[in-house]
């Protein structure tokens, strides 16, 4: 066993953080905010590529819950590992409706061959309501509003040539 050379130290699980600022094309960017490039690049009426069948499930979690529960965390005398996550699961198709929604634009879905990774993933929120009294709370369509808005800003200037 390691040790721990009289350290504090506590361990935050996140589950797909997404915002504004995050990395939003290239190849490494989280699916909430691929998908909401891939609407903003879209015609309205056109196609939007989805990996597999769009049934996968998951859960995202925005920036600003993201943050308050690592400061809970650190602030915290919790030692166990954390989840900081929202158990909000939505599928990859429910979470497309809802970015086309915002954008105002009704888009064909064409399912592709593609990684799809496990066919869902959640958050288990017991313990960090229990240890910390608090779990995220930002609905995903709360917080794909503000990210939509600054990734189609971010498709807009880099069209125009100024990004």
């Amino acid at each position: 066993m390691p040790a721990n050379y009289d350290m504090t130290v506590r361990i935050g699980r996140y589950h797909t953080c997404y915002g504004p600022f995050s990395t939003w094309r290239g190849g490494k960017e989280k699916v909430p905010t691929a998908m909401c490039r891939k609407v903003a690049e879209a015609r309205d009426g056109g196609e939007i590529e989805i990996w597999g069948d769009g049934e996968q499930t998951r859960s995202f979690t925005y920036i600003d819950d993201s943050i308050e529960g690592t400061l809970r965390l650190m602030r915290s005398d919790c030692e166990l590992p954390i989840n900081i996550g929202s158990e909000e699961l939505v599928s990859i198709n429910e979470l497309v409706d809802n970015i086309c929604e915002i954008a105002g634009k009704r888009l064909v879905k064409r399912y592709v061959k593609g990684p799809i990774g496990v066919r869902g993933r959640n958050s288990d929120n017991a313990l960090i309501r229990e240890r910390l009294h608090w779990e995220p709370s930002i609905p995903l369509r709360s917080g794909l509003v503000p990210t939509y808005q600054w990734v189609e800003e971010q498709v807009r200037m880099v069209a125009e040539g100024i990004a």
